[in-house]
């Protein structure tokens, strides 16, 4: 299968806003893609073929260790975890941010050190503060992204993908 045809999706569910989760859940319907939600916590998923989760051990970076496992070349990996984001494009995956940004071979190395520089910073006691709050302009740019990446699965992929 073409690489650039998304297979399936995985979403590093431990800190996923709600409204991107209920985004996922209602794309994974629609799509009928196969949908992997991954935490270290228990979550509601609603009763579907298309959607699953794994429950991972506590710990630091675990869930994000079982989403590399599981990734293949063409998936889709939802997470707002840069270094995780970075993994997965060198394995040959999309990645996506809950706020809709695409990470690419292009900019992940950036995000990567921009990220790094903030934590270095805040380690010195500088204060940085954290991402804007979640809202409806977020949400609407997450759907828009993720519909562009799953408008590349034609309705004869959809039935192969999850068999």
């Amino acid at each position: 299968m073409n690489a650039t045809v998304p297979t399936k999706l995985l979403v590093d569910a431990d800190a996923l806003p709600g409204a991107a989760r209920d985004i996922l859940f209602r794309a994974a319907q629609r799509v009928r893609i196969k949908t992997i939600f991954v935490a270290n916590k228990p979550l509601r998923m609603p009763d579907s073929e298309f959607i699953s989760f794994e429950l991972t051990e506590q710990g630091f970076d675990v869930a994000d260790a079982r989403i590399v496992e599981l990734v293949r070349a063409g998936d889709i990996v939802v997470t707002a975890d840069i270094p995780l984001a970075a993994e997965v494009v060198a394995r040959g995956a999309l990645a996506i941010d809950p706020r809709g940004q695409l990470y690419s071979a292009e900019n992940v190395k950036e995000r990567l050190f921009i990220r790094d520089f903030m934590d270095t910073l805040r380690k010195s006691g500088a204060t940085t503060g954290g991402p804007a709050p979640y809202g409806i302009k977020e949400s609407r740019a997450f759907a828009s992204q993720i519909d562009r990446l799953l408008a590349r699965v034609s309705p004869s992929q959809k039935s192969d993908l999850n068999r």
